[in-house]
């Protein structure tokens, strides 16, 4: 294999090269904007990569496949992180056999997302090495980087992604593999891979041993970068932030932090005391400047109002003025809206000219709450619409609670729907309760990707098709039905009206595939 041409790749590509190059058995995950197009890409390079139905599952999957001893990539955006925090936290005791990778993308200013929650926070809670790249060479170097910390130490590593380095192009210099990936082999040792309490007290403090001995190990770890410059300013930063920092203080000596977690806390301290004025430059909490503060070296940090949002050069700049004057407000970019013969526009104005309040879901569907169909009321998580519209159907009054219908689309139904569905047939409300499950036969919101319910996997090979119909069967949902939009219009105000007026639970499938997965699939 020829490792030695330079290329141009996003940050999400050039981590798929690197496990690549460097002998990953297996990628799992959950497509989820900005990390998708990593699993995509090791595929297509001849990776062996796999969708799961959630973030758990995929973790799960790659910790069995670590415990094996072999090298794995998961692969979630920031919130698929906290439905994997279960196995996240405890793999930190059982430790691993071979590297574990887990990628948390983030996506601070919410290009795409629900929140923007800083995943820094996880490394620490869950007592995880985490790396931050700043461009996408360092994606390259990093997830090779993250493969030996996890097989030194045994130990699941977090390489922390943003929007930014997952989307932008640099130039990568590939590297030949000098670390040849072992063949999987299990090794029994429950005394560190079942964690009844009586193993996992000393696993606990096994971890902790391990993170003393990687922070002593990184404090020359040369994945922390010092760059001398006038010693009146000095900038502690990592990631993206480091790029828009050094085009805002060209000057200023910086200290680059390649791990930041478990910090590099004597080499914080020499560089802080090293400068006049010590400033932390991060992007969302101020999570690094909090834990070097905790730990005695006094640097500034930045005002509130920088707390929201991307950082850029400007801001930068107006980071280190001290100046916390309102900012330009930008001009308001076009609003998203659900594409034009999206089947799921038909649903969306029956719900709207029914007056039915709608507990709605992650995806394109959610759209939905935008004009001219202002027809979703509440969007919490993956997988919540269900669970939302129970607890507001056992406390409604019976007027209220007839109005209540949960809205999700089909991967999100099989990403964490279905434990909604087992919750309705086992606590049922007085009223009944009405599941619409929007089924395009596509994970559409974020690049058309593959699930259990489209019959095909990631590399688009025919696999078992999980029928969300059959499902609901099985549960009891004697009212499941299936429904063409398109066909069926009367007929589906018809039925949704019967539902509501039920007390029975009802599962509507309003099935009709997105136009533009058809044209994907036949390309």
């Amino acid at each position: 294999m020829n490792t030695s041409k330079k290329q141009l790749l996003s940050g999400n590509e050039a981590i798929a090269l690197a496990a690549y190059h460097w002998g990953v058995k297996l990628g799992t995950g959950y497509p989820g904007t900005p990390s998708t197009e990593i699993l995509e890409n090791f595929s297509r390079l001849g990776g062996k990569a796999q969708w799961a139905p959630n973030e758990k599952v995929a973790l799960e999957v790659g910790i069995g496949a670590a415990y094996s001893g072999a090298r794995t990539l998961v692969t979630m955006k920031h919130v698929g992180v906290n439905v994997a925090a279960d196995p996240l936290f405890t793999a930190a005791y059982t430790g691993v056999s071979g590297g574990l990778v887990l990628i948390s993308a983030d996506d601070p200013g919410m290009a795409s997302s629900q929140n923007e929650q800083d995943n820094r926070h996880y490394a620490r809670a869950a007592g995880v090495v985490m790396l931050e790249p700043a461009d996408s060479q360092e994606s390259y170097d990093f997830l090779i980087a993250g493969l030996e910390i996890s097989e030194k130490w045994k130990m699941p590593v977090i390489l922390r992604l943003t929007t930014r380095i997952c989307h932008s192009k640099t130039i990568v210099q590939p590297r030949p593999c000098d670390s040849p990936s072992p063949e999987p082999s299990y090794q029994t040792d429950r005394a560190m891979r079942v964690m009844v309490p009586a193993n996992a007290r000393p696993a606990h403090k096994k971890l902790r041993q391990k993170l003393s001995e990687v922070a002593l190990w990184n404090e020359t770890s040369a994945l922390n970068q010092a760059i001398s410059g006038d010693k009146s300013l000095g900038i502690i930063t990592s990631g993206i932030s480091f790029m828009h920092a050094l085009e805002a203080a060209p000057q200023a000596g910086f200290l680059k932090l390649g791990i930041t977690y478990p910090l590099p806390i004597e080499k914080i301290r020499q560089f802080a005391n090293s400068y006049e004025r010590c400033v932390v430059i991060e992007e969302g909490d101020p999570y690094l400047v909090e834990s070097i503060r905790a730990a005695g070296v006094m640097v500034e940090g930045k005002d509130e109002m920088y707390r929201f949002g991307e950082l850029n050069v400007e801001r930068v700049k107006r980071i280190l003025a001290k100046d916390a004057s309102p900012e330009a407000i930008l001009p308001k970019g076009k609003p998203p809206q659900l594409c034009q013969g999206c089947p799921h526009r038909i649903t969306f104005e029956i719900l709207r000219d029914m007056n039915c309040i709608v507990s709605g879901d992650i995806g394109c569907y959610t759209l939905g709450v935008l004009p001219p169909f202002s027809a979703i009321d509440t969007c919490l998580c993956m997988g919540a619409s269900i669970s939302v519209g129970l607890g507001m159907r056992h406390v409604l009054d019976e007027k209220q609670a007839r109005k209540i219908v949960s809205v999700i689309g089909d991967s999100t139904f099989m990403h964490s729907g279905i434990t909604g569905l087992v919750e309705m047939v086992y606590n049922r409300p007085q009223t009944g309760h009405l599941v619409i499950v929007l089924d395009n036969n596509t994970t559409a919101m974020t690049g058309l990707q593959e699930h259990p319910g489209t019959g095909y996997s990631l590399d688009r090979q025919s696999a078992h098709q999980v029928s969300i119909e059959e499902l609901s069967r099985s549960l009891g949902i004697e009212k499941t039905y299936v429904m063409d939009p398109r066909k069926e219009i009367e007929s589906l105000k018809e039925r949704i009206a019967e539902c509501l007026a039920g007390s029975d639970p009802a599962v509507i499938v309003v099935r009709s595939p997105c136009i533009l997965s058809v044209k994907a699939r036949k390309k």
